[in-house]
This record gives C-alpha cells, sequence and structure tokens, in this order.
C-alpha cells in the first residue's frame, strides 16, 4: 500500500487537501493531509522559535508512524521545503517526492527567495521575525493563479488563511545529500505559467540547475488549471499522484545534439570581440568605446526571474558582456544593467532599476543622453511596454531580441502595464527592431505574432531580423555563421537608428 503525505503552501492547512485525500483513499491508498505548527487552525500553536526545522520535525514524526510499504511526500508551494527536509532524514522510508507548481529546493535555501510577493520580501529582509499576513481578499493570485478554483473554496481560502510564522520561510534548508537520488515527479499547473514545454525550453536554453530534470528519476505531469489544482480539480490531481507513485509521467530529455558542457548561460558569445574599459557603478556596468567625445549608449535589459543568489550575474555573463564589449567596439556605450526581476510580481521593481539605471547613464558626460537606445531579451521583453506608451525625446531605438512581448501563459501576477502588444504604437515613439529566431518556443512566438500584427495596425515601424535556423538564446546555443550575421545586423540596425 501507499500512503501520501500531503503539505500545503503558506497560509494553510491540511483541509485544502480534503477532496483529494478521500479520492486517493477511495482508490485503495492512505492519505495524511498536514497541518503544520502555526498554520490553518493551528495558528494559535505558532510561537517565537517556530520554523522551518519545526514543520521538518513534524513531517518525521509523521513518516515514523506509518507503516504502509511506500510513502510519497508530496509537497505545495511552501510545503517541499519541508517535505525535502524529512526526506533528507528518511531517505530510506520515501519512496517518492511529489512537488506541486513548484521548483525543487536546493540545500541551503530558504523559501522567502521564492516568495513571489516583492512586499513580503521586504518585509522580512527589515524585519525577519514578523510573521507574514496572508494575502487581502482578491490579492491571492500575486501568491499563484488561482483559476479554477470555485467562489466557494476562495472564500474558504481567504477567511481560514493563517498568517505565516517568518521562521519557517528564514530558515535555510538544511540537507545532507541522502535523498539526493530519490524519485521526483513534477505535477505543473499550466495556468500558473508551468508546463512541459516551458521545463523543455529550460532545459534546452535556460540556466543550468534546470539540467538536473533531464536524469531518469524525474517525471512530470501537466494539469490545466491555476496553483491550486487541490481545490480546482481535486479528481485529476488524485489520479495524477496515484500515476506517480505507479512511476509514470513524461520524462524531459535534452535536446538532440546538445554537445555543450557548460550550462548554456556560461556558453562563450559567439563573437570574437575585444575586451574594452569596463566601469561599474551600483547595478550598472558601463563598456567604454575608443571614441573622442560624447557617445550613444545601448542599454541591453536581461530577462528572468533570476534568482536571488545566482551567480554570475546576468552582467558578468559571457552573454551580456559579450554584447557589451561588441557595443563599444562599433563605437557606442555598451551599459548592461543587474535588475531586481526575482519573481513574476517583480516586473515594476524591475522597470524602476532600468529607469534609475538610464538616468544614471545619461547622466554620465562620456554619453550623449539624447541618443539612446533599449535592447531587451527573452522574458525582458515586458519592460519594454513603459517605454513604448510613454517615449521620451531621446530614445532613439528599442529593440528585442527573441522576446516576450506580453506575459507568458499563466503569468497572472504580472502587471497588466507590462503588455508591449498593447503599447506598441499608441504613442509617437521610437522604431523598433525586432530579432526572432526560426526555432522558438510556441508561447513566446505567440506574443511576437500578436506585436507585429498590433504593430501594422497602428502604424508603429518595425524592422524585423529574423534567424531562421535559431534556437532561443541562439547566441550561444547556435554558435553558426547565420547566427553571427543576425547579431551583426541586428547591431548595425540599432546603431543606425542611434545616427551612428
Amino acid at each position: 500500500m501507499t500512503a501520501f503525505v500531503l503539505v500545503s503552501d503558506t497560509f494553510t492547512g491540511g483541509w485544502v487537501w480534503e477532496e483529494t485525500a478521500a479520492l486517493l483513499r477511495a482508490a485503495g491508498a492512505e492519505a495524511y493531509p498536514v497541518t503544520l505548527t502555526g498554520m490553518g487552525d493551528r495558528r494559535a500553536e505558532a510561537g517565537p522559535g517556530t520554523g522551518l526545522e519545526t514543520h521538518i520535525e513534524e513531517l518525521v514524526g509523521l513518516v515514523d508512524g506509518i507503516t504502509a510499504a511506500e510513502v510519497v511526500l508530496v509537497g505545495h508551494g511552501y510545503g517541499l521545503y519541508p517535505v525535502f527536509g524529512a526526506a533528507d532524514r528518511r531517505a530510506g522510508r520515501v519512496a517518492r517526492i511529489v512537488s506541486v507548481d513548484t521548483g525543487p529546493p536546493g540545500p541551503g535555501e530558504t523559501a522567502v527567495r521564492s516568495v513571489p510577493d516583492p512586499e513580503v520580501r521586504e518585509l522580512l529582509a527589515g524585519r525577519p521575525d514578523a510573521p507574514v499576513p496572508p494575502p487581502a481578499p482578491g490579492t491571492w493570485s500575486r501568491w499563484g493563479s488561482v483559476e479554477g478554483v470555485p467562489a466557494e473554496a476562495l472564500v474558504r481560502l481567504e477567511s481560514e488563511a493563517a498568517p505565516q510564522p517568518a521562521g519557517t520561510l528564514t530558515e535555510p534548508l538544511r540537507l545532507t545529500g541522502a535523498a539526493a537520488a530519490l524519485p521526483t515527479t513534477g505535477v505543473l499547473c499550466a495556468a500558473n505559467g508551468q508546463s512541459i514545454a516551458m521545463v523543455e525550453m529550460a532545459v534546452a536554453s535556460g540556466p543550468p540547475q534546470f539540467r538536473v530534470f533531464t536524469e531518469e528519476r524525474f517525471r512530470f505531469f501537466e494539469l490545466a488549471t491555476g496553483h491550486w489544482p487541490m481545490l480546482s480539480v481535486p479528481a485529476e490531481l488524485a489520479e495524477v499522484l496515484l500515476s506517480a507513485a505507479a512511476g509514470e509521467g513524461h520524462r524531459a530529455t535534452p535536446p538532440e545534439g546538445d554537445g555543450h558542457e557548460q550550462p548554456s548561460h556560461l556558453l562563450p558569445f559567439l563573437l570574437d570581440v575585444p575586451e574594452r574599459p569596463r566601469e561599474r557603478v551600483g547595478r550598472v556596468d558601463l563598456h567604454l568605446p575608443d571614441a573622442e567625445g560624447p557617445r550613444p549608449a545601448i542599454v541591453f535589459v536581461h530577462g528572468g526571474p533570476i534568482a536571488v543568489d545566482q551567480r554570475p550575474t546576468p552582467r558578468d555573463t559571457p552573454f551580456f558582456l559579450g554584447y557589451g564589449r561588441y557595443a563599444a567596439s562599433m563605437g557606442a556605450v555598451g551599459v548592461t544593467v543587474d535588475h531586481r526581476l526575482h519573481g513574476l510580481a517583480d516586473y515594476a521593481r524591475a522597470a524602476d532599476d532600468l529607469a534609475e539605471a538610464v538616468e544614471l547613464v545619461r547622466a554620465d558626460p562620456r554619453v550623449d543622453g539624447e541618443r539612446i537606445a533599449l535592447w531587451f531579451f527573452s522574458t525582458g521583453g515586458p519592460l519594454a511596454a513603459d517605454w513604448l506608451a510613454a517615449p521620451p525625446p531621446w530614445l532613439r531605438c528599442v529593440a528585442a531580441t527573441y522576446p516576450a512581448l506580453a506575459p507568458l501563459p499563466g503569468w497572472e501576477s504580472v502587471e497588466p502595464r507590462f503588455r508591449p502588444v498593447d503599447t506598441v504604437g499608441t504613442a509617437d515613439g521610437p522604431p523598433v527592431v525586432l530579432t526572432r529566431a526560426g526555432l522558438e518556443h510556441p508561447v513566446f512566438t505567440a506574443t511576437v505574432e500578436a506585436f507585429l500584427t498590433a504593430a501594422k495596425e497602428r502604424g508603429a515601424h518595425v524592422e524585423v531580423v529574423d534567424a531562421p535556423h535559431g534556437h532561443h538564446a541562439f547566441e550561444l546555443v547556435d554558435p553558426t555563421d547565420e547566427s553571427r550575421a543576425v547579431v551583426a545586423r541586428s547591431m548595425r540596425a540599432v546603431l543606425a537608428r542611434l545616427g551612428d
């Protein structure tokens, strides 16, 4: 027999699993919906010492009392942190870990790093012992899509939510590695922006942590719902959990012919460009050209979300070092910025960081402040919306390379203002240089096509540069002559708009 231990996300308790647990029991399994100390209807039990370690010890005690042959630990959101901690200490008793709409945490990580609400991260940064109040009614989507949740369940979610003990989010997860080889299943909620297609995309061209998902021990399922499948589709979730326990599910595989030993974001830039003097001011790096007098500047804008502790940060990767140096070698000041897009709710903060960086650059006496271009990459694309909606006269060009030009499916926590498809052509703005990857992921392609349609209808000028055989991040993963020519053409197009 299989026993499922069901651990819920922040602010909630075991009640969210009621329907799913009943269906698991009806199928012949054991089910243990857990309400941890200080959460849900146990809120009164929280004390100054209540933290992640408290919750791990509770789960360990529960696992020790289960007599079923197989134990499957299921974590949803924050619940995955104590699940991993308990699995590490009882690896011999745990048959599988199931992650519901949440990425697996690593050793030493704190749950606050994956909190989607920037206000909560600020609260805990200033007051690390302060309990975190639950979302106000009507704002739960900041913590994950509520698509599909029945109205009565949403009311209960709001009314029974309890403040989250601060220590559960700020204590680092201590792992010995004992559970590192345990089979793990990811249940992805498509309406919350998670999907098998996105996993495959991340494996192919994303940060290095995604490559682990190609290992034999990982399997994936996808549900067409929001972040709370136990409330929106409890029957489908129960079926998925039973299938996961049986070892079923989709396996992610590296793309054919992928011979890269390094993570894609650390692969060398495809052009051999000479180093230029680089100056760092706060979040901004300036790559300086060998030229007299004030020069135009190109500000390169990375995507995300980027983990708070990711190293190297974007501006120190070969990719942005390459673009910054390339711009400088062509006579412009190449500017790279580490903005704080650490979660989907951070676009406003990242936009503020970008605006601050641009003003710093324009004030530099080596920069011609009347000739500025902004160049957005990948999921940095939504940050172009503000500049297209209200373009200043000194903004001579907006460039975008394999961009998302609207929030991707399920990105409900991204504010509506970050939709370049809605702002292009609504003001008398600068021309756009749009570089497309011919082998792009469909979710990105859909936003680009919508953008081009809107631009045509509104009379906006867009120059399209195509990389017919290029994938997302083709500068790194497809270092071909075609890709080099595309990068050169895009750079020339931007410089032409700067009058250089």
